[in-house]
């Protein structure tokens, strides 16, 4: 038995990165999927991967309201229902400091990153109340915890935006015992890093593999994160195994926000005791 046996789900974002590894392991695990994105042909390719009938591909931008509707329209029509909602979908945000944000590109990121998983709570919250049940998930960012862990301080900004929205939703949906999380990942080899810095996304995606050697020594668990720990993050709060937990964020990082890794803060240590002539104990 698969851990998600039954279950009917939505993941935005599912084209690339994240979202699509959490497609797989969603259906893996049991699951039928709606994945959607913008990248129709990326998408197609992981429905005809997977099979029609446990994964389908809905065009959507997760930025406009009317596509928002029209995915979850196309979920409960043909499945009936939705029991998890994966507010996956994401991007790169104005990088610099304040006195360079472009308002454009701060009203982009925040449609990106804030507006999209609003819309897509909106629309899923009345059916999954109906339904009696229900969990929503929110992809969030150790940036939102920390300032300084993204390349955009708008980028840490929104994803704070996410992680609280998330909470202020729970409070309400738990009354009617739909859950409502999120998931802030750490350093995960995607190609999200060279969006930020400006590759196009079909050149971005492919730099992932190089990362993960920089990214490495990051935290205190010892190699960068993969995608396939964020999906089984995902995993866990689609599933029953969660059912009392409702108004997380659950930080997937290696220990990157905990505090100073600990070799670096002794060889610091030892530093002060060399230069004050303390014998080291």
């Amino acid at each position: 038995m698969g851990k998600l046996d039954g279950k009917i789900t939505i993941v935005t974002g599912a084209t690339s990165g994240i979202g699509r590894r959490t497609v797989e392991i969603f259906v893996a695990e049991g699951a039928r999927v709606v994945a959607t994105g913008r990248r129709e042909e990326l998408g197609r390719s992981l429905e005809a991967a997977l099979g029609k009938d446990r994964c389908v591909f809905v065009k959507a931008d997760a930025t406009q309201e009317k596509d928002v509707k029209a995915m979850i329209d196309a979920c409960v029509s043909k499945w009936g229902r939705l029991d998890c909602l994966f507010n996956n979908a994401g991007g790169p945000a104005p990088v610099g400091g304040i006195e360079t944000v472009p308002v454009e590109g701060f009203d982009a990121a925040m449609a990106t990153l804030v507006r999209s998983v609003m819309l897509g709570m909106k629309h899923a919250a009345p059916i999954m109340m109906k339904q009696g049940g229900g969990s929503i998930i929110n992809n969030g960012s150790v940036a939102a915890r920390r300032a300084g862990y993204s390349t955009s301080m708008i980028y840490g900004a929104a994803k704070a935006a996410v992680n609280h929205l998330t909470v202020c939703a729970a409070m309400q949906l738990g009354e009617k015992n739909v859950r409502c999380n999120s998931i802030s990942p750490g350093g995960i080899a995607t190609g999200i890093f060279a969006k930020a810095l400006g590759l196009p996304p079909d050149k971005a995606d492919g730099y992932a593999q190089a990362m993960k050697a920089s990214m490495a020594k990051a935290q205190p668990i010892p190699r960068a994160g993969i995608v396939d720990d964020i999906a089984h993050a995902a995993v866990f709060l689609a599933s029953d195994d969660s059912s009392f937990i409702n108004g997380h964020d659950l930080v997937v990082d290696g220990g990157m926000v905990g505090g100073r890794m600990w070799t670096p803060h002794q060889e610091g240590v030892n530093a002060m005791r060399k230069a004050f002539g303390v014998d080291e104990i």
